[in-house]
């Protein structure tokens, strides 16, 4: 798997202690030093199968200077995937990602639903 976060991150800190608790392996990539590209974040979309707007980290700083909340909805799927690319810190973070999924966020339920099936 791979495990995309921003070290500075609490909700990514506690995503990587589960993944530890758990002895899942994974690959870590920090997400503001190596954002992913616009095709990496377009097999992201379809797996997830969740709108490109959950990307988004809505709470950040970088969200906040560039008034998306305003622009958001006028923006076609292409210019998001562009926007999200072109700077880590404008995506939800930590992304999992895995062989047939990916998990954006860390919700503690949708990380044991998917990663602790026997």
């Amino acid at each position: 798997m791979l495990f995309i976060e921003y070290p500075k991150c609490s909700t990514c800190k506690k995503a990587k202690m589960f993944l530890d608790e758990h002895n899942m392996k994974y690959e870590h990539r920090n997400i503001k030093d190596n954002p992913p590209t616009k095709e990496e974040l377009e097999k992201y979309l379809a797996l997830s199968k969740l709108d490109i707007n959950k990307f988004f980290n809505t709470s950040g700083l970088v969200y906040k200077e560039l008034n998306l909340k305003e622009k958001l909805n006028d923006l076609s799927l292409s210019s998001k995937l562009d926007l999200l690319s072109s700077n880590g810190m404008l995506i939800k973070r930590p992304i999992l990602v895995g062989e047939d999924f990916v998990l954006i966020g860390f919700k503690i339920n949708e990380w044991e639903e998917k990663l602790c099936q026997n």
